[in-house]
């Protein structure tokens, strides 16, 4: 999944770097230095799934959307935020009101962008008639519960338009990290007459959407591996923003991806084996990025009513080497996780969450172990065995991480392991119609507080897969979110405890933290990249003449 976004406050900084050698970016001033081409060549890993914002939940359609969208506040850095559309904001002093003072701008296709559209994309995005799997990060603002539940009309939601360039957020209790959220999808504005017109087929197609960011998104069917960005002359800051195009290019082969990148087809390149990196390694072209994206797999307790029990869930985790697979399998930086939780993605008093929440259990390797809660998990629920299906996408990295694990689980007695590798667009809906067994997945929790990815363990959460329930889980995360909000210490500790419980009961069997060793030509400059969150940022991009 999304490799996702979600939920969160400034515990620490997002990770905001351009791609030069200082970590510099680019400005208008940069295109005299001898800027000739006005087109980036792009790789994507998988398919755009959807330009609803209100229906994003995977990585490739948040990314792209977010350089042809814009909310109230965007691009995260250090411990502040872009200004987006809001070019300012003031919070009341119990915390519980925001409002933004609007720019001047317009919708791709000349309407205005005003203060309703936001409170249209508001009222959109938790309408449970839209079924918005994201529609949970805007729980705090006022009357979310029963508006979400259908018990209100979605006019009762807490947000105000009170004239067209002043929008108001109110919030049912103080939430210390909202400001994040507003850079989200599902907190964009959305234009309520091309919603309307469009009806079902909004957002289906790079034609079925009307954009207010740095640039429009063109070229894209609803089924094809290729779009582009083009640069949107009614962008409030259009004037710096340098490209005129960017090109995608969905690439699943690590081969085909090389020779594009190596006969100039591309300008960027995601490495995924453990040789391409290798043959980089010395290059000024190779960039390795870390992330805060958690991979893990999801065992889907509605449809393997076998997964309730605890000691399956052991066994499969216990069997997995970690080391053995983030060394021997990916080899390109990625990182055994922790906990649920990916490292460095928030600290306090200097601590980072993810050693805060460690069990020693949730890494480690043990197949003898394994073996044994394996056979009394057996025992337990009537069985001699299982053959189930592992999903995944179709890239060539998804199919190691799953031939690995296949591998490693048919160890196990009586279990037998099916790989199923779709394209990405595929397994997506497969996850979210609970149309799998088990399968690899993961997560970008999209700002840095633990809460972003933890919230996807609770019972109720949308994109809990697993359906996975404890109740001790749950109300610690309610104390996190409810009782002890204000109180950073109380807070951290509940969501240090929930973390501990969800890793040592396996609410999901967790993989890793996965690198992004990435090729670029020298001559691409201006570029931001951010670890959590939507990862690329095109607005100041540039490419120099070689």
């Amino acid at each position: 999944m999304k490799k996702t976004f979600l939920s969160v406050m400034a515990l620490t900084a997002l990770s905001s770097l351009g791609l030069v050698a200082c970590g510099n970016q680019a400005n208008g001033s940069n295109l005299s230095n001898g800027a000739k081409s006005k087109t980036l060549n792009w790789m994507e890993k998988g398919n755009l799934r959807t330009l609803d914002p209100s229906k994003i939940v995977e990585s490739t359609s948040a990314e792209t959307l977010a350089n042809a969208d814009q909310g109230l506040l965007a691009n995260p850095k250090s411990n502040e935020l872009d200004s987006g559309v809001a070019k300012s904001y003031k919070v009341s002093k119990d915390g519980k009101t925001y409002t933004f003072n609007l720019r001047h701008e317009k919708w791709s296709n000349g309407d205005p962008v005003t203060a309703k559209d936001f409170v249209y994309g508001f009222q959109r995005s938790v309408n449970p008639k839209t079924a918005s799997q994201d529609s949970y990060i805007l729980d705090h603002v006022a009357n979310y519960s029963n508006v979400s539940k259908g018990k209100a009309p979605v006019s009762t939601l807490g947000v105000s338009a009170p004239n067209d360039y002043t929008f108001v957020v109110h919030l049912s209790k103080p939430q210390t990290y909202f400001k994040y959220l507003t850079a989200g999808s599902v907190m964009y504005p959305q234009n309520e007459k091309v919603v309307t017109k469009l009806g079902k087929s909004y957002g289906t197609t790079s034609q079925n959407q009307v954009y207010n960011g740095p640039y429009t998104i063109q070229g894209w069917n609803g089924t094809n591996d290729s779009w582009s960005l083009k640069k949107n002359p009614n962008y409030w800051n259009a004037k710096n923003v340098n490209l005129n195009q960017v090109k995608f290019h969905v690439v699943k082969d690590g081969q085909t991806g090389m020779n594009e990148y190596q006969t100039g087809m591309l300008d960027q390149l995601s490495l995924n084996s453990k040789q391409q990196v290798e043959n980089y390694n010395h290059s000024s072209e190779l960039h390795k990025f870390n992330t805060a994206n958690s991979d893990y797999v999801e065992l889907n307790q509605q449809r393997v009513s076998a997964f309730k029990n605890v000691k399956l869930r052991q066994a499969l985790s216990y069997a997995l080497n970690r080391n053995q697979l983030v060394n021997n399998v990916l080899g390109d930086g990625s990182k055994p996780l922790n906990s649920f939780v990916a490292n460095n993605l928030a600290k306090y008093k200097g601590k980072d969450f993810a050693n805060e929440a460690k069990i020693n259990s949730s890494s480690q390797y043990d197949m003898n172990k394994a073996k044994e809660l394996w056979k009394q998990g057996l025992k337990e629920v009537g069985k001699n065995g299982f053959d189930l299906k592992l999903t995944s996408d179709d890239s060539d990295t998804a199919k190691s991480v799953s031939e690995y694990m296949q591998s490693q689980w048919e160890k196990l007695p009586g279990l037998k392991v099916t790989n199923v590798s779709l394209p990405s667009q595929q397994r997506v809906s497969r996850l979210l119609s609970q149309n799998f067994d088990m399968c690899l997945t993961g997560w970008n929790p999209g700002i840095p507080d633990p809460s972003a990815t933890l919230d996807t363990r609770e019972s109720t959460n949308s994109m809990n897969f697993s359906k996975w329930k404890n109740t001790k889980f749950d109300a610690l995360m309610n104390d996190a979110e409810n009782t002890h909000s204000n109180d950073e210490n109380k807070r951290w500790d509940d969501m240090v405890k929930a973390g501990k419980l969800a890793d040592k009961d396996v609410s999901a069997v967790n993989l890793y933290q996965n690198a992004r060793p990435t090729l670029l030509k020298t001559n691409v400059h201006g570029l931001r990249y951010n670890s959590t969150g939507d990862s690329w940022d095109f607005a100041k991009a540039y490419v120099s003449d070689k």
